[in-house]
C-alpha cells in the first residue's frame, strides 16, 4: 500500500478547487476551459486512491476506436510524475497496481444494455471529455455503475447549455453531486508556454477564448451556419419575454420535415421588428387534428406559409397537398405564387440579415426556459433557438470543405427560420386600426431577461 499522505506533500500544488475529490460523492463533476488542469487533478487522486485500496476504475469517453484515444496515456504519465511505477504496470489496454487495483478503457457508443454490464461492479468511473456523451449512453451507463459506494467522476469543457452533460449534471444536477467550474487561473501547473497560447488565442480568436479558456458555454455548434448571428442575439437580450399581442396577426410559417415532422414558427411583425412568439413541432400528426389545436388558440391568425413541397400533392393525403387541406380547413394559406422560394444559400444570405430585426419569446421558443411545457407537449416543442445553434453544414472529409446543411432533426427549425426570412415583408396585419400605427415593444419587455 503506499501512503497517500506522503504523496500528497509532496506534490502540494495540488488543485483546491478538486479537494472535492477526496470526500465520497456520488457525482463529481469539474466543467471549464483548456488548461485548468482538471484531467491532470482527476488522473493523480484516481492514482492515488487506487494505491491505497483495491479498486476497479473505469475510464470512459463517448467514442473510443482506439486506446489512444483514451486517458491511458495520461494516466501513464502521471505514474511517472506521482513516482508510482515500481506499483503500477501498464499494459496496453489496461493497468494494473499490485493490490489489484485495475484500470480499464471503454467507448460508451458501442455499448448496449447488455454489454456494460460487465462494468457493474467497478468501483468509479471516470468519464473524460463529458460534453460528448450523449442522453443514451448517459442512460445506459448511470444505472450500471450501482455498486455501493461507487461513483461517478466527470470532467469537460463546455459546448452547449443543451448538451445532455450540461443539462443532467450542471443545470440540473442530481443529489449528492459536487460541481465546479475549474479555468487556468485555478491550475497550479500553468506553465509559461500554457500561458503564451492562452494569449495568442485571447489575441486571434477572442470570440472561441471564451470557450476554449474560459470555459463558457458556446453560442453556438462548432460551424453552426448562424454562429455569429446566435451570439450577437444572446449579447443584445434579444431572446427575452415577447408577450402575444392580440392587436397584430399571427402567421404561421411551416417546415415539413422528414418522418412525418412539421415545425410550426409564430410570427407577429410590426414595422420592422419580427417578434417569434412560439415554435411548436409535431410528429406523425395528421393535419385536421393540427388545425383544431391550432383554433383552440384562439389567436388573431394571420396567413399559413408554406414551403415549397406543401403543393405537393401525394397519395397518402388522397391525392391532395398541404395547401388544399389547409384551404378546406378554412386557413388563409398564401398561394405559391404569393409566396418567395429562393435556393438554399440566398435563403440563409437574407436569414442572416433578418437576425438583428428578430426577437424571439424565451418560454416559448427556447427550451432552457421552458422546463415544464403544456400538457401533450415536450420541451422540444419549444426549441427553435437550439435548432439554430445545432443548423450547420456537412464537412467533406477529404477536403475538409464544408457544404450544404446538415438534414437531420434539428434542421426542421433552421429551415423554417429561412423561411420566415425570405418572406417577412411580406407579411401584414390587415386591419384599418393598425395603418400608420407604432405598437412597439416596451422599452424593457426585454429587461432582465438573459439570453440562451
Amino acid at each position: 500500500m503506499v501512503e497517500i499522505e506522503q504523496i500528497d506533500d509532496e506534490f502540494a500544488d495540488f488543485p483546491e478547487k478538486l479537494e472535492f475529490l477526496n470526500e465520497p460523492h456520488q457525482y463529481k463533476v469539474a466543467h471549464g476551459g483548456r488548461g485548468s488542469g482538471k484531467s491532470w487533478g482527476f488522473a493523480r487522486s484516481l492514482l492515488l486512491f487506487g494505491a491505497q485500496n483495491k479498486l476497479r476504475i473505469l475510464c470512459a469517453r463517448e467514442v473510443q476506436d482506439s486506446i489512444k484515444q483514451s486517458v491511458h496515456k495520461l494516466l501513464k504519465d502521471q505514474i511517472q510524475l506521482l513516482g508510482l511505477g515500481s506499483f503500477y504496470t501498464v499494459l496496453d489496454n489496461e493497468i494494473r497496481g499490485l493490490n489489484g487495483t485495475e484500470f480499464a478503457f471503454t467507448g460508451l457508443s458501442s455499448l448496449t444494455v447488455e454489454t456494460i454490464k460487465s462494468f457493474e461492479g467497478y468501483d468509479r468511473c471516470w468519464v473524460e471529455e463529458g460534453q460528448s456523451i450523449t442522453a443514451e449512453s448517459w442512460d445506459i451507463l448511470d444505472p450500471t455503475i450501482r455498486k455501493d459506494g461507487a461513483e461517478i467522476w466527470i470532467s469537460f469543457n463546455p459546448g452547449l447549455e443543451t448538451d445532455p452533460t450540461y443539462e443532467r449534471f450542471v443545470t440540473n444536477p442530481p443529489p449528492d453531486t459536487v460541481c465546479v467550474e475549474m479555468n487556468w487561473r485555478d491550475n497550479p501547473w500553468f506553465n509559461d508556454l500554457m500561458e503564451q497560447k492562452r494569449l495568442h488565442c485571447k489575441k486571434t480568436d477572442p470570440e472561441g477564448y471564451k470557450n476554449i479558456w474560459d470555459g463558457k458555454c458556446k453560442p453556438a455548434v462548432e460551424g453552426a451556419i448562424y454562429y455569429n448571428e446566435i451570439q450577437a442575439l444572446e449579447e443584445t437580450g434579444r431572446i427575452c419575454n415577447i408577450p402575444y399581442d392580440p392587436m397584430l396577426k399571427v402567421h404561421l410559417v411551416m417546415d415539413l420535415g422528414w418522418g412525418d415532422s412539421l415545425g410550426i414558427g409564430f410570427v407577429q411583425k410590426n414595422l420592422s421588428e419580427i417578434r417569434i412568439i412560439n415554435y411548436l413541432e409535431y410528429h406523425q400528426t395528421d393535419l385536421p387534428t393540427l388545425s383544431a389545436e391550432l383554433r383552440e388558440m384562439r389567436l388573431n391568425w394571420g396567413s399559413i406559409w408554406l414551403p415549397h413541397d406543401g403543393f405537393n400533392k401525394t397519395l397518402n393525403a388522397g391525392g391532395k397537398s398541404t395547401y388544399d387541406i389547409f384551404i378546406a380547413l378554412q386557413w388563409d394559406v398564401k398561394a405559391k405564387e404569393e409566396i418567395i422560394i429562393l435556393p438554399v444559400e440566398d435563403g440563409i444570405r437574407i436569414a442572416r440579415m433578418l437576425f438583428p430585426r428578430c426577437y424571439f419569446d424565451a418560454g416559448n421558443t427556447n427550451a432552457l426556459h421552458n422546463p415544464t411545457p403544456p400538457k401533450g407537449q415536450t420541451v422540444l416543442t419549444h426549441r427553435i433557438i437550439e435548432c439554430l445553434k445545432r443548423y450547420h453544414r456537412k464537412i467533406n472529409k477529404e477536403t475538409k470543405v464544408a457544404t450544404t446543411p446538415v438534414h437531420d432533426e434539428f434542421s426542421h427549425g433552421g429551415d423554417m427560420f429561412r423561411y420566415i426570412a425570405v418572406n417577412a415583408d411580406s407579411m401584414g396585419n390587415e386591419a384599418e386600426w393598425y395603418q400608420g400605427e407604432d405598437y412597439s415593444l416596451p422599452t424593457d419587455t426585454c429587461d432582465g431577461v438573459t439570453g440562451y
